[in-house]
């Protein structure tokens, strides 16, 4: 049995009780490193110094791998026993190393806590923010259950439309002049980034057939310059009804219906022609400005009335792309702009404050902020 070196009887020295070597093979240079560089780990302060005592020992061209390199000058019956102490020392001064690493880390945490400012665990908290539900989602629910209130379901379609869907089946060919109007943008794969929530009328159809009564709220997107008024991305709410001796006055009725819900007043509105080609006749219903009171500001363009239903009598051939009878069935459309309808709701002047999320905007208009 090989005799205890007389520094430390600590947990590096492990290897001395766990193994029978004679003499030769523990030799004094290996004890004197080891007297060397426990207490050297041991009074280390730096972690810096501390990786580069790991990597003397440990390291690739480390002492420990210097030791199993003399292996093939110890004499073959006592190798099994020498790779098992150089494997011991290697093990013991692994987690020698560990140890001074972790007090080192509770060291510094000491020192930065007492460094610290001391925290009054009674005094009272601070006013807190709370956030809320944004107004974009606000409107957008009440507008569901507004609609739902009158027989309305609610419906859904991919924002990454075809061309079919969102141009040929609502009436808008190859080569008519309509899809420029729509700045639209065209992904590489051929299809396309919405440019209105009218798709999911064509999809609603073919999927529930007549009679129906539907909403499909959503998120649009045009290639427009960004104002005040318009964004190139927005949200909109598609509305259809289909069903036997469907006329505009049903339009007009529900239209009118929904914005005394939406704005609890009585509202003036106008409703005036406009094209579109997936309905006929088509409208344009305005509402004046609740911003300026119609006398005119940038966010109605200086004229008083705030464009924002453009809406009419489903076209015969969109009904019978879509398998509908137009000689049993008619219906409306209209397309509602919920960006725009929240800019009005709460005196938003202007749109682009809805997509920047803000706090510091949004805040304006929710008290719960």
């Amino acid at each position: 049995m090989i005799e205890v070196p007389k520094i430390r009887n600590d947990s590096c020295f492990s290897f001395i009780f766990a193994f029978k070597f004679n003499s030769d093979m523990i030799s004094d240079e290996i004890k004197s490193r080891i007297e060397v560089l426990y207490p050297q780990i041991q009074s280390v302060t730096e972690e810096k110094n501390l990786r580069d005592i790991h990597v003397s020992i440990l390291g690739r061209n480390g002492w420990v791998k210097s030791l199993m390199e003399r292996i093939k000058e110890i004499e073959p019956q006592e190798r099994k026993n020498y790779g098992q102490m150089v494997n011991t020392i290697k093990n013991d001064f692994t987690n020698l190393l560990k140890e001074r690493e972790q007090s080192l880390l509770e060291e510094a945490l000491l020192k930065e806590s007492a460094a610290a400012p001391a925290i009054d665990l009674m005094l009272p908290m601070g006013q807190t923010s709370k956030g809320s539900i944004h107004p974009l989602t606000t409107v957008e629910q009440e507008i569901i259950n507004i609609f739902r209130g009158m027989g309305f379901s609610v419906a859904s379609g991919p924002e990454m439309e075809t061309d079919y869907y969102n141009f040929e089946a609502l009436n808008i060919p190859q080569d008519h002049p309509a899809r420029d109007m729509q700045d639209t943008f065209w992904l590489e794969n051929g299809r396309l980034l919405r440019t209105h929530t009218s798709p999911c009328q064509v999809r609603a159809i073919e999927k529930f057939g007549a009679p129906l009564r539907v909403i499909a709220p959503g998120r649009t997107f045009r290639n427009e310059s960004l104002d005040a008024s318009h964004e190139n991305t927005f949200h909109q709410v598609e509305g259809l009804m289909v069903d036997k001796n469907i006329s505009v006055s049903n339009l007009i009725y529900v239209l009118k219906t929904f914005l005394g819900e939406v704005f609890q007043r009585e509202m003036t509105v106008r409703l005036r022609p406009g094209y579109f080609p997936f309905v006929e006749p088509g409208f344009e219903l305005d509402f004046q400005c609740m911003i300026c009171g119609g006398s005119g500001c940038r966010t109605c363009g200086h004229t008083g009335w705030i464009e924002l239903v453009p809406c009419g009598m489903v076209h015969r051939r969109v009904l019978e792309m879509s398998g509908v009878d137009p000689d049993e069935y008619t219906g409306f459309a209209f397309g509602l702009g919920i960006s725009r309808l929240v800019m009005m709701k709460y005196n938003m002047p202007d749109i682009r404050i809805i997509n920047r999320a803000d706090l510091r905007e949004l805040k304006q208009f929710n008290s719960y902020l």
